[in-house]
């Protein structure tokens, strides 16, 4: 009983010691596509963080385009207010 257990693990370990050679170029293939993926992942991201930073300067630039055009309808009804006023003196 026991020469059959160790034949059959004998057998089991080459076996596995045949097929684990083969494993290597596939291990690399992985690696490089992990590699590849998260340069890919890290060029998206900056992608992302560049295109959400011009977002932000465009609204700002939005947000204070129309401060001052607030301001200049302000002075506008204010020189208004003051030609009427006075014109009627």
């Amino acid at each position: 009983m026991k020469k059959i257990a160790l034949i059959t693990a004998a057998v089991a370990s080459l076996g596995l010691a045949a097929c684990g050679g083969g494993n290597t170029e596939a291990a690399n293939t992985a690696n490089t596509a992990e590699t590849s993926m998260e340069a890919t992942t890290n060029e998206a991201l900056t992608d992302v963080n560049v295109a959400t930073g011009d977002a932000v300067n465009a609204a700002e630039n939005a947000l204070d385009q129309a401060g001052n055009a607030v301001e200049n309808a302000s002075d506008a009804v204010a020189n208004v207010a003051d030609n009427a006023t006075g014109n009627a003196q």
